[in-house]
């Protein structure tokens, strides 16, 4: 096939084995349940799962049918089926393996059915109240029941956090039912079907409830996945990548992520999720279940573990155990702890994690780690050690190794520093104007003055190449006959400025192309959502494999499945002609409300970064463009097309940028898209210090970078900052207009649509 032929003509030629569509495929979907299983979290058990074969149970609340697979908006996906709790349930009793009790599923299915008649929404009808009769029955029938409880969140709308919401919090209906369940039934099992963090401390300390399965939002089968681990025909192996806390006020951020629509203030700076939890002075009693955590139905032993540094590599070795009676995975965590210094550090700090094979019962297996000493350094933003620098500052710097933060054995070795070395020095980039105080190590808040605004002229060479004598196509180019700065010297002022916006739709795509320069010989590359898998609109008729949401996939600590979803997504999406990918989102859980949460990966930016950097690896594995989102600071949805996040250069740094600089480095993806909110003062699709002086300068970034749909940045200022295209349309006049007045180059339009060019170019 010729290259962009299925951009050019659209041929929808499947790519399965024997002329097959691989796009939900047996071999997806599968992809989509294993990964699902593996990404549960069992918080508690006292022996009662996994259910023994044969068991009787009653299954309540309404989460068994009204299953929700996946978030709203750019994450959903369109799916032929999906499986509900209560259909795996059945597949399971029809295997032997478990006897359910018929009358209750079928009062809760015509329940929903009532409801989803009635215009209730997926994830959104209300729980029934249960009849007194029927608990009768069903008592009789067994001692064991499950409660099913369920979440839906979107991209546009935050979640609530107030008692009895029915969101973070139970309603009070499903109170009432978990009352009822408790006071009829002996062994009770909680499975949680959410997207992110919700209300653990009804179930915690309560005895009257044996075992809880956090199954997230599990995909397309989901359901039958959340079978496989009640039933034990999977161990469970997921751990917690954020913190669970006792209460939503706990959470520090908990004031101010409402405090105002138009802004939000970071005032817990470096402390988010389990840096704030483990380090300031009485938050550890405020945890439920703590960063890392997750159980298992064998047991593991950490042994053997020796720490050494080598060439200025942290290494480190672990002897993982199954001292239990069933075959199992566990997940190796290593934390260090940072002298306090002069910055102030986090207690401890995730510095490498590896996920063992599964185990045999006592089978013993050996796993490696290792980091750069640098990558532990402290950003200095105001001058304490050494301003605008890492910083190593002197002293000891232990090392935690477990499987969880808590659970962990301190190493024999510590790495000494003798002195403050200063491993990278940088210059001040996107610091805040507006943010008043951060807070500190041991709780309390210093005062932060407005720093210095640098203003920027970036002046590109001009282009000095020549035009080629006979006109020239993009295939030239890939073919080496003219170099890209020739065929670009072709093209007028118009066609480069129309290069750099956004094109209509072709085939099953519904978020726009780029390109589609046909007299030159650019083709229209369309783009898709989304982080979950291809979203294809529902009329078009085309349905696709609809993946764990991506919390969970990190649940699993497992890159080599995060890269087997980037591989296996990005054929659908070949498949389907188009060639950009809007996956991986990666920004930070930083509050349980932001109604997004459910599309990124954890609280942690080194979980969020390696996870994007396999799926990133995964997707262009096949051709296909990743496009890491959102860069960066969008952690909520109300008015993120105004709202301004306001945090310290360290915050920004050390907190959200990391993941982001973790992925470019280790993976590259040829697209990066910014995102609606301002940084500190300045949107960040036009902030030049954000695009040019650290991604492109100080990372290395060498893709192209898009504008997320319909923002409302001037596009002039946005090409003048870096930010190539703007989607899906352009401001064609007011870029014009610009170049006539001197307020933009040729030569700064035309680096932007070289970038864009070379990303096709690196297409099939």
């Amino acid at each position: 096939m010729e290259k962009w032929a299925r951009a050019n003509y659209a041929p929808c030629l499947p790519l399965g084995r024997e002329g097959k569509r691989v796009t939900a495929s047996g071999e997806h979907i599968e992809l989509s349940r294993t990964v699902g299983a593996e990404g549960m979290v069992l918080l508690k058990n006292n022996g009662v799962l996994p259910l023994k074969a044969g068991t009787k149970i009653a299954v309540f609340g309404k989460a068994q049918i009204d299953y929700v697979k996946g978030g709203g908006g750019s994450g959903d996906v369109t799916v032929e089926y999906v499986r509900n709790i209560c259909d795996g349930l059945n597949i399971k009793a029809g295997e032997g393996k478990v006897c359910l009790f018929d009358e209750l599923t079928e009062f809760y299915k015509n329940e929903v059915e009532r409801q989803y008649a009635k215009g209730a929404e997926n994830g959104k009808t209300t729980e029934p109240e249960i009849p007194d009769g029927l608990i009768y029955e069903a008592k009789k029938f067994t001692d064991t029941a499950i409660i099913t409880i369920c979440r839906f969140s979107s991209e546009f709308v935050d979640r609530m956090g107030e008692p009895d919401d029915g969101d973070f919090y139970l309603s009070a209906q499903e109170r009432k039912m978990v009352d009822k369940v408790k006071a009829n039934f002996c062994n009770i099992i909680v499975v949680i079907n959410a997207g992110a963090q919700t209300d653990t401390e009804w179930y915690h300390s309560d005895d009257g409830i044996g075992a809880v399965l956090y199954a997230w939002q599990s995909g397309m089968e989901g359901g039958l996945a959340v079978a496989d681990v009640l039933c034990g025909d999977v161990n469970p192996s997921g751990k917690l990548v954020d913190t669970f806390a006792k209460r939503f006020s706990d959470y520090p951020s908990s004031e101010s992520f409402n405090e105002s629509d138009d802004y939000v203030k970071y005032y817990e700076d470096i402390y988010v999720g389990y840096r704030y939890f483990e380090t300031i002075p009485g938050a550890q009693d405020r945890v439920n279940y703590p960063f890392g955590f997750g159980l298992s139905y064998t047991s593991f032993e950490i042994t053997g573990v020796r720490v050494s540094e080598e060439a200025g590599r942290i290494k480190v070795r672990a002897d993982v155990t199954n001292t239990g009676e069933i075959s199992g995975k566990e997940v190796v965590q290593v934390y260090y702890s940072a002298p306090q210094g002069k910055l102030g550090k986090p207690a401890r700090e995730l510095a490498a994690f590896a996920k063992t094979k599964e185990l045999e019962p006592g089978e013993t297996r050996t796993v490696f780690m290792e980091f750069e000493a640098a990558s532990m350094a402290s950003y200095d933003d105001t001058g304490k050690v050494k301003k605008s620098a890492y910083v190593l500052e002197k002293g000891a710097y232990g090392f935690h190794i477990g499987n969880s933060v808590r659970n962990t054995v301190k190493a024999d070795y510590e790495y000494i520093v003798e002195e403050d070395i200063i491993t990278q020095q940088l210059t001040q980039q996107c610091a805040p104007q507006k943010l008043e105080k951060r807070m500190l190590s041991d709780g309390s808040f210093e005062k932060l003055y407005p720093s210095e605004k640098h203003g920027h002229d970036c002046i590109y060479e001009a282009n000095t190449e020549k035009a080629p004598e006979e006109k020239a196509m993009l295939a030239d180019v890939v073919s080496g006959k003219v170099t890209l700065d020739a065929f670009t010297a072709q093209l007028s002022d118009l066609q480069l400025v129309e290069l750099t916006f956004g094109k209509p739709n072709t085939g099953v795509a519904n978020t726009f192309g780029m390109g589609a320069l046909e007299e030159y010989g650019i083709p229209n590359i369309m783009t898709a959502d989304g982080p979950a898998g291809l979203r294809v609109d529902r009329k078009t008729g085309v349905c696709t494999t609809a993946f764990p949401c991506a919390t969970q996939i990190a649940c699993t600590w497992n890159p080599e499945l995060m890269y087997k979803i980037g591989a296996a997504g990005a054929k659908e999406v070949k498949e389907n002609n188009i060639g950009i990918w809007l996956t991986p989102a990666m920004n930070i859980h930083r509050n349980p409300l932001c109604g997004r949460n459910f599309e990124y990966f954890s609280e942690d930016p080194l979980v969020s970064g390696i996870m994007a950097a396999a799926k990133v690896r995964g997707i262009q594995s096949q051709n296909i463009a990743a496009t890491a989102k959102h860069f960066c600071a969008n952690n909520k949805e109300v008015n993120r097309y105004n709202s301004d996040s306001m945090m310290s250069e360290r915050a920004l740094r050390e907190i959200y940028l990391k993941g982001f600089e973790i992925c470019v480095k280790e993976a590259q993806p040829w697209v990066i898209m910014t995102s609606y909110n301002l940084v500190n003062g300045e949107r960040a699709s036009e902030n030049y210090e954000l695009l040019t002086n650290i991604l492109r300068g100080e990372w290395g970034y060498d893709g192209m970078i898009t504008t997320d749909w319909c923002n409302l940045a001037e596009q002039y200022k946005e090409l003048k900052a870096g930010n190539d295209i703007k989607m899906p349309e352009g401001q064609r006049d007011g870029v014009m207009q610009a170049l006539a007045d001197g307020k933009i180059t040729r030569s700064e339009i035309e680096v932007c649509a070289q970038r864009i060019l070379r990303m096709i170019m690196k297409l099939d």
